[in-house]
């Protein structure tokens, strides 16, 4: 998959930051943490509920739904106090909610790098966000089965 073949939200979301000046990436990954809804009910009593990402120690939780229609619903959860792990679940929420299953599981595990934040956050946090999105395929992929 290259840039130009991303489902569209998300090549709009990468094309936004890779645009963008270095400081205001930065600000565009933090808008997106306040785009987290809070969390639904059904939810709040989840076992997973706000685990550390091991590959970033941030508590996230994220739930992937495949509809019977196969288009994914992503649910995440993440402290204030964590906003980059939480502006990455925001952008992966608001890009990858409503794709099949198919599309998301296609997008390439690089695409947290496209963004362009390498100069205005760790290594560490690339390395938690490219977590989140094998997180996300790994569910996408239980729930379809073999």
């Amino acid at each position: 998959m290259t840039a130009d073949t991303l489902p569209a939200p998300l090549a709009e979301i990468v094309e936004l930051f890779a645009t963008s000046e270095p400081r205001d990436r930065l600000e565009l990954l933090l808008d997106y943490s306040h785009q987290v809804p809070p969390l639904p009910a059904r939810y709040a009593e989840h076992p997973e509920r706000l685990e550390p990402v091991p590959e970033c120690q941030s508590p996230l939780f994220v739930a992937t739904e495949v509809g019977p229609d196969s288009r994914v619903e992503i649910v995440v959860d993440a402290p204030l106090e964590a906003p980059t792990t939480r502006g990455f679940a925001g952008i992966f929420r608001s890009a990858l909610t409503g794709l099949s299953a198919d599309e998301v599981l296609a997008i390439p595990g690089d695409v947290t790098s496209r963004l362009g934040l390498a100069e205005v956050i760790s290594p560490l946090r690339l390395r938690g966000a490219t977590a989140l999105l094998g997180r996300i395929q790994r569910q996408v992929r239980d729930q379809l089965g073999p």
